[in-house]
This record gives C-alpha cells, structure tokens and sequence, in this order.
C-alpha cells in the first residue's frame, strides 16, 4: 500500500517518492516540501505504479533496490503501462553498468546515497521544468537572496509581509523566541528597502550596560562624565539615512524608554552632555522575545513608546512549528562552514527532524558548526551531533519500531487470513490484499522463516518444508 494517499502541501510540483526505507522516505519528503514541492511516497514499487494511476506525478524519485519490483522494474513497468513520467533513480549500490540501464530505460538521472541534496534538488528541478533560483513572488518583483533560507509557509508568509512593509519608512516590531532570526529578518528589509546604501546599524539592548546604553544610543560630548574624553557620536546619528535595529528592546531602562519616545515623535534627540537637538532620519526596527503588551500591564515598559514602534508587527514562528526548514537550513550553514565539501547522512538529517530545537536556528546552527568539525568537513553521521539531537532521533526510533512492529503482524495475519480464505492460492490471494504475486511470494517467504505455516497441507499428511526463494 501507499505509504502516503493525499499530496502534501507545495506548489512547485508533483513529486512521488518510492522507497522501502521509511528513514530515507522521511528525509526526501521533507527536504522536497521544504523547497515547494508537493509529494506522495509510495513503499514498494507496486504502490508506486498504482498512484502513478490515480494522480498527476510530475516526477517519480525511486530507490533501485527493494522488495518485489525493484526501481529499474517499477520504471520498465511504467513505460509498458504509458506512464510517461520522468524517474530519477537512487541506489546505495552504485554500479555504472546499472545506471547506463538506467538512463537506457529512460531515467533523467541516477544519483548514489547517501544522496547529495543540493543535486538532488538540481535534478528535480531539471526533471520538473522548475527554474534554479525561482522563489518566492513577492510585492514589488522583490527575490529572496541567497543568504536567506526559509521555504515553510510560516516563513513564506513572514517574507511576504516584509516585502510589503520594506519600502516604507515606518517603525517595525520584531517578535518571536531566542534565536529564530529576527535580526537576519531586519537585514533583510533593510536590504530590500530604499535605504539599502546607507548603513544598517545594530545594538543589542540586554549586552550592554544600561549606565553606557544611553551614551551608545545618542552619543556625548566631551568631559559629560568621567572618562568622556572626547566627543563621541551615537547610533542614531550612525544609522542617520539608514536603518537602526535595537534588538531585546524590552530590556531598554525607563528613562531611555522615556528618550526613545522622543526620538519616534519628533526624530530628534540630545546627546550625553548637551542640550542641543540633532535630527535622525534613521528608519527603526525593534525586536523582543518577551510579550511587550504584557510588559505594559506589569509597568516596565510604557505603554506610548510600546504602541510607536509597533506600527508593523511581524513574528517568527520558532524552528519546531516549521519543521520543513530545518534540513535545508542544515544544509544551507554546513555548505557555509566546509565550502561545500561536507555531506549530511540520511541517519544524521533523520536526527534533525526528531529533535524540538528549543534553541531555534541558532542552536542547530551550532549544531552543524559542531559536526562539520568532527566530520573533517566530510560525511556527517549521528555521532558527530551534540547528544540532544541524538537522544530524539533513538527516542522516535523506539516508537516509530513499535508502531512498525504492530503493523508487521497485522500485515502477517492479513497475509495468512488470504492464503486460508482462498485455500492457498497464491494469484487469487495476492488479488485480495492488492498486491502483486511476486510481491506476496516475498513476503510469504519471509513469514516461512518466522515459522509460519504458509504451504498447502500435503496431500500425504506431513506439511511442506518448502524453502523456495522469492519468485519459485
């Protein structure tokens, strides 16, 4: 059966992914959704040809070998029936001589595990007819640039509103948790704004200490307090044209919270020292990670300067409530940290998928910082992940072993039930459960092993003993 019914969400096409291997199927589904696509898995090829049937498969990526057809099989079958859809083959057992069949027999491509994604993706992208680079269509003909990664829709609705409000002047409010990229989001309508030639200029409000937080905001002149020794500029006349991002802006004092307001009323404010205005023409973005409302109702943050900065609110959806980014932004920092070199496991990125990230994008940032170091910027494993991420993928594993466990034996009593109903007949028995002949003489073999009874009574009283193959 299909391991998969219904299309998942996407809108760059219609992939089908054929495996017997749920841990690679896992890794191909997301990765794929996490890039636009729409996809159905399939775990045999017999599944395969049957969805083939009933949707509209743009592209069928199939392991070469498994139970029953194998890939090259599923493919010749396709053609036979005029199921005329591209197949991108993947073995672990790379063989030029099969992949010349391969291509022979119609394949676009054959590519060897552990599989390199960023190929992969080419390669479906060719197959599909989708352009390289081909993002997002966003206000004002705006593109993603490369050093941003995010194709879940939390993140494509995020993006979007920052287009919409990038070529405006007005203030904008940042929220979500630690380390979900609010400051890579701040960059990025800086970039995409008028401004982007003028500086962008960052402070961090809880790094620095509130006696000098005052002084590296609006500056101060020489001898204002002991060690001023000289005049000094602040960040808002830095960022003067361009755009000034403070960052954990809830943990602004409030007497700077009262000169703040000043500067979102009037634009103009005065250094340490001086009672002279000067005039900032520097676009504002804040960020938080606590709830600034509720800031407001406990009295430590006012409630006029909270409702000037958040004339545009966006939030970012934390790492667990998209889960499709994570194996392309793994990719994405393990192609930064080893210049491309390094590769991640099909074992290592099922890992990823079963770990919560309560640190966000930064922690697996790190993460992948960790294991590009110890893999020597070769193949990462599990081993190579801190314990965390490790830990989660051998807890699902468990479960996920239980729940295959439980599935086997229904699938055994179903097997057994057939062959009884149909007095052992093996054509009629497959034709019950829906299945090929050859897939059901696989699966009857494997159950002879367990001890199962799965032979006609011999007529002359003693039960067959048969050890045939597959396929006999």
């Amino acid at each position: 059966m299909p391991a998969s019914a219904q299309p998942a969400p996407g809108s760059a096409g219609l992939v089908l992914i054929v495996d017997d291997d749920p841990g690679q199927r896992s890794l191909l589904n997301s990765f794929l959704q996490g890039q636009g696509f729409q996809t159905l898995t399939a775990d045999s090829g017999e599944a395969a040809l049957s969805i083939l049937k009933l949707h509209p498969i743009q592209l069928m990526i199939s392991d070469v070998r498994m139970p029953g057809l194998s890939g090259l099989e599923t493919l010749r079958s396709a053609r036979r029936q005029n199921l005329n859809v591209p197949v991108l083959l993947v073995t672990a057992y790379a063989d030029i001589r099969d992949a010349v069949t391969a291509m022979r027999d119609g394949a676009v491509n054959y590519l060897s595990k552990p599989i390199d994604l960023d190929e992969l993706l080419s390669s479906v992208r060719k197959a599909i007819g989708v352009p390289t680079g081909d993002g997002l269509r966003l206000n004002g003909g705006l593109r993603l640039p490369s050093w941003v990664v995010g194709a879940s829709p939390l993140m494509e609705s995020a993006f979007r509103d920052a287009a919409l409000i990038a070529g405006s002047d007005s203030r904008v409010l940042i929220t979500g948790e630690s380390g979900v990229g609010k400051e890579v989001l701040a960059d990025l309508i800086h970039y995409w704004s008028p401004r982007q030639s003028k500086p962008m200029v960052k402070v961090n409000c809880a790094a620095i200490p509130a006696n000098l937080l005052e002084s590296e905001l609006f500056g101060h002149e020489k001898g204002s307090f002991t060690g001023a020794s000289q005049q000094r500029i602040g960040r808002f006349e830095a960022a003067n044209g361009g755009t000034l991002f403070l960052d954990e802006i809830a943990e602004l004092a409030p007497a700077l919270q009262g000169k703040l307001l000043r500067v979102t009323q009037d634009g103009c404010f005065q250094r340490v020292g001086s009672n002279v205005d000067i005039r900032s023409d520097a676009r504002l973005i804040t960020a938080t990670n606590k709830n600034l409302e509720e800031e407001v109702q406990k009295g430590l943050f006012r409630e006029d300067l909270f409702y000037r900065l958040t004339v545009f609110e966006l939030n970012l959806p934390a790492l667990r409530e998209r889960p499709e980014d994570i194996l392309p932004l793994a990719h994405h920092f393990i192609r930064q940290l080893t210049q491309g070199r390094a590769r991640l496991s099909p074992t290592a990125a099922e890992s990823l998928l079963a770990y919560a990230w309560p640190g966000n994008v930064r922690e697996l940032r790190n993460a992948m910082e960790r294991a590009a170091l110890l893999s020597g910027g070769e193949l990462i494993l599990p081993d190579h992940l801190p314990t965390k991420p490790r830990q989660a993928s051998a807890a699902t594993a468990r479960v996920v072993a239980g729940a295959s466990a439980k599935l086997e034996e229904v699938e055994n009593q179903a097997i057994l039930l057939a062959l009884a109903q149909h007095h052992y007949n093996r054509t009629e028995a497959a034709k019950a459960l829906g299945i090929s002949r050859r897939n059901l003489l696989y699966k009857l073999h494997r159950l002879r092993g367990l001890g199962h009874v799965v032979d006609p009574p011999d007529p002359s009283g003693s039960a067959s003993a048969s050890a045939s193959p597959p396929g006999s």
